[in-house]
């Protein structure tokens, strides 16, 4: 079964990487093999409750695009750079393709021998050379082996085609010599004391015992085959090494974590059809054909806390939605096929992941009962803030009896162990918890830090408008929002961009404003914030 990746948003907060870990918890006990992953850091916060619990941070996903190995190219495809030219055609033949990659003893991709190099080799190649092994040569003759004294055979080929007393008279032999003879006994002496490197009796002929002796004594290596004289010559060669037929340039090879499109752009402009796949060491893994790729196994995706694509994954457009559980508003994403769609009007993800826990029948362990009660004390701010509902603080309840904690006394420990500026920059704070919201043709950043000290940001309020100015040019904002959300004033404080001052006068019925005004009672951005700036945008 294919692995599933369940994951947040790319601005990863304790809710989001909570949901990830405990649903894709939930669907291991259901028998989905599902692995939890985070899109970016994670937070001070997010560390804490991981370090709490002693829960494993989720690995990072870079994106979701189709790669080579998710396509059906042809995996184990390759040979030994040692296997015979006649191994190489009958694979080519089985396999019905044109290439075939060649290995080294270690795996590593050494080469690549297409048919047009075999035709290369069958029409003009040097048939009177051989460079390979013992075993190459009897496989390729079918033989049978008589003397074996060498497991690499290199020699010059000799064919017995004359009159015997001709031969003897006018072909010099010595150890480099490979003789093709029949029963030729007065040849087969004048080899075996010749000490030619080996000799290939043909017509299955017999080879006289004192020749046998004295072929052992000078250590000649023999082989014997049914087949004539002719078709040995003709097929002895297909027994030389495939390597030594093979382009001397390094092939062109495919990482098999590429971007399948990156692959087809490649290709186009390559104009092959072969090439071998390899891992990040160069060992190879198979062979890829453009005109053989029918099957893609698209990455097998769940989201949680989000459902918009311009906050999830890079590549989603190429994976498959198998599910989504939030409790934001409804996006922009469309799927090929109904999917399960699990949205319920809550603080946090992590409440409705609580209640498909109870709907499937599936205890909760001590562990993920801890990250369910975090995730849900973080999003609702100790369950504080206006977005709280009746079911997060029922479900709260019953995790509290599963964990024997005070919820109220760990969620105060946990937001101030995630609001510590200590070691952090401006940029890093304000991009911390940063969505972007396009409201009619603009884009207008809303970023929200959540202290126990809000005069720490609101003492140094010029430095963060001029970085939060930076941040505009940088990433082409059109607008920016800070909200400074003091936990024990309950309220927040604003900072913004110029173009932002009549549109939140006019959305909270203020007369005059300046930059860190306060308003009270304002704890989510969610529910208090991105609603009034949409209203009063579109509403002009």
């Amino acid at each position: 079964m294919d692995k599933v990746y369940v994951f947040g948003h790319k601005r990863p907060d304790t809710d989001s990487v909570m949901a990830s870990i405990t649903l894709a918890y939930l669907k291991n006990q259901l028998g989905m093999v599902s692995e939890p992953r985070v899109l970016g850091n994670i937070n001070q916060e997010t560390k804490y409750v991981l370090n709490y619990f002693k829960v494993e941070e989720p690995k990072y996903l870079n994106n979701v695009r189709l790669q080579i190995r998710d396509v059906d190219y042809h995996r184990g495809y390759y040979l030994k750079e040692t296997a015979s030219i006649l191994e190489v055609y009958q694979n080519m033949i089985e396999k019905k393709v044109t290439g075939i990659p060649l290995i080294d003893e270690d795996g590593y991709l050494k080469g690549l021998i297409t048919e047009k190099m075999l035709i290369k080799e069958l029409v003009g190649g040097n048939d009177t050379k051989l460079l390979t092994t013992y075993d190459n040569i009897l496989h390729t003759l079918e033989g049978e082996a008589v003397l074996r004294f060498d497991n690499e055979i290199e020699g010059n080929l000799s064919v017995a085609s004359y009159r015997s007393t001709t031969f003897l008279n006018n072909i010099q032999l010595d150890s480099n010599s490979i003789l093709i003879v029949g029963d030729r006994h007065s040849i087969i002496e004048y080899a075996v004391a010749s000490k030619v490197k080996m000799i290939i009796i043909v017509g299955s002929g017999e080879i006289k015992e004192k020749h046998l002796e004295q072929a052992k004594v000078n250590h000649v290596n023999i082989i014997r085959t049914a087949l004539d004289t002719f078709h040995t010559a003709k097929m002895v060669g297909l027994s030389n090494y495939a390597k030594n037929i093979a382009d001397t340039q390094e092939p062109i090879a495919f990482d098999h974590n590429d971007s399948y499109d990156d692959f087809l752009e490649s290709s186009r402009k390559l104009k092959h059809n072969n090439y071998p796949v390899i891992d990040k060491n160069r060992r190879c893994l198979g062979l890829i054909r453009v005109t053989d790729i029918t099957e893609k196994n698209k990455k097998k995706v769940i989201l949680v806390d989000h459902n918009e694509a311009s906050q999830s994954v890079n590549g989603l457009e190429e994976a498959e939605i198998l599910e989504i559980v939030d409790h934001h508003k409804i996006g922009d994403l469309t799927t090929s096929s109904p999917i399960n769609f699990r949205n319920m009007a809550v603080g946090s993800t992590n409440t409705i992941i609580y209640y498909l826990y109870r709907e499937n029948n599936v205890e909760i362990p001590y562990a993920m009962a801890g990250l369910m009660i975090s995730g849900i004390l973080s999003d609702t701010l100790g369950l504080t803030s206006p977005t709280t509902t009746i079911f997060d603080q029922e479900v709260v309840k019953k995790l509290e009896k599963i964990l024997n904690i005070d919820a109220k006394a760990y969620a105060l420990d946990m937001l101030k162990a995630g609001t510590s500026f200590q070691g952090k920059s401006k940029e890093e704070i304000l991009q911390g918890d940063l969505k972007v919201f396009p409201i009619k043709d603009m884009r207008i950043a809303v970023s929200q830090v959540i202290t126990f000290d809000s005069e720490a940001i609101l003492n140094e309020k010029n430095n963060y408008l001029e970085t939060i100015h930076a941040l505009v040019q940088k990433n082409d904002y059109q607008e920016f929002l800070l909200i400074i959300t003091d936990v024990l004033k309950e309220g927040s404080y604003l900072l913004y961009t110029e173009g932002l001052i009549d549109i939140l006068k006019e959305g909270f019925e203020l007369t005059t404003i300046e930059e860190g005004f306060f308003l009270p009672g304002c704890l989510s951005r969610k529910k208090q914030v991105v609603p009034v700036l949409v209203d009063t945008i579109e509403g002009r």
